[in-house]
């Protein structure tokens, strides 16, 4: 008989999110993004953080009313990440799997890019002009969003 305590396959892929999340540098939000295909292949993955080639110890992680001494400017979102350092080609008609509801500018990219539905962990900022840009365009380009369904199994791992 086969075990039955596997992970689903939203688990599964959550987890990659939630796994690449662990690698920005950011102090106050740390996201992931994970892009599957129709097969369950994973095709990219992506975390925030700076551009490639603008070190992180040069550019600010501040919060600041001085845009320019603010992460608002420089940060690549993890969603967009993903997009970018997909080295297969197209995402069209794939699915995101991400810690937190994509940003208006993230939005633009993966209906952009053809990416068909957003699984979502969190959705903290869902009161903000932005993620509710987000949603209106998402209804309209047809891109299906819904929430992670939190199973409450714990995935343990010594490093």
């Amino acid at each position: 008989m086969k075990r039955q305590e596997y992970l689903s396959w939203d688990e599964y892929f959550m987890g990659i999110a939630v796994l690449s999340a662990m690698r920005s540098k950011d102090p106050s939000t740390q996201v992931g993004a994970c892009i599957v295909n129709q097969d369950k292949r994973i095709l990219s993955m992506g975390y925030n953080g700076m551009p490639r080639c603008c070190s992180d110890d040069e550019y600010p992680w501040e919060k600041n009313d001085a845009p320019l001494d603010s992460k608002y400017l420089y940060v690549c979102h993890a969603e967009l990440n993903a997009i970018l350092n997909c080295a297969v080609g197209s995402v069209r008609g794939c699915t995101v799997y991400t810690t937190l509801f994509p940003c208006n500018e993230c939005a633009k990219a993966i209906i952009q890019s053809g990416i068909s539905e957003v699984v979502y962990m969190e959705d903290k900022y869902a009161e903000t002009d932005s993620v509710m840009a987000s949603k209106r365009m998402f209804n309209t380009a047809g891109v299906k969003f819904r929430p992670y369904k939190i199973s409450g199994k714990n995935v343990n791992f010594n490093l």
